[in-house]
């Protein structure tokens, strides 16, 4: 009677160890997929957003249904040449704002630059805004959107669900 496993040759009696082997490889296979699938689900597999480009804020804004007329870039609404660089004015109205309404947006590269011109947006629009009660402003960094109002609600909720998507990239 052979002591030998069921399966393994007389003449070969290495199998065993290459069984072996190859049990222990197809382990190895096991344990670094899991690894590797671990690893993949707390890697990013996006980069950051971006802020979008005038034409996306525009897009978010009509897809919320605010219509935009009249768009002038460099527009800032007073003489500071740091904010007309940024700065966009156009008319729009929608939803429940009737009334047209002048808006300037301010479009800031990043976070340091939005910082140190914020409130020079705040001064700039005491020069085009005739009822300081009436100053509409949303801030959604890098940009802000700035006007003469008043801004009916549900407006304003839109202008500022519009900057929030266009600030992540739309």
């Amino acid at each position: 009677m052979s002591t030998r496993p069921p399966g393994m040759h007389a003449r070969h009696p290495g199998l065993r160890a290459l069984a072996a082997g190859r049990a222990r490889l197809g382990a190895l296979a096991v344990i670094v997929a899991f690894v590797l699938a671990a690893c993949s689900a707390f890697t990013p597999t996006t980069a950051p957003s971006t802020p979008t480009d005038f034409a996306g804020v525009v897009a978010e804004l009509e897809n919320l249904g605010i219509d935009v007329n009249r768009v002038v870039s460099g527009e800032a609404g007073c003489d500071d040449q740091r904010l007309s660089r940024t700065a966009i004015a156009f008319d729009a109205r929608g939803l429940d704002q009737a009334a047209v309404v002048r808006i300037h947006l301010y479009a800031f590269k990043d976070q340091p630059t939005y910082d140190a011109l914020r409130s020079t947006i705040d001064a700039c629009a005491r020069s085009y805004v005739t009822d300081p009660a009436a100053f509409g402003a949303v801030d959604e960094p890098p940009y802000v959107l700035a006007g003469s109002g008043p801004w009916a609600p549900a407006f304003k909720d839109a202008l500022r669900t519009a900057l929030q998507r266009a600030a992540v990239g739309g």
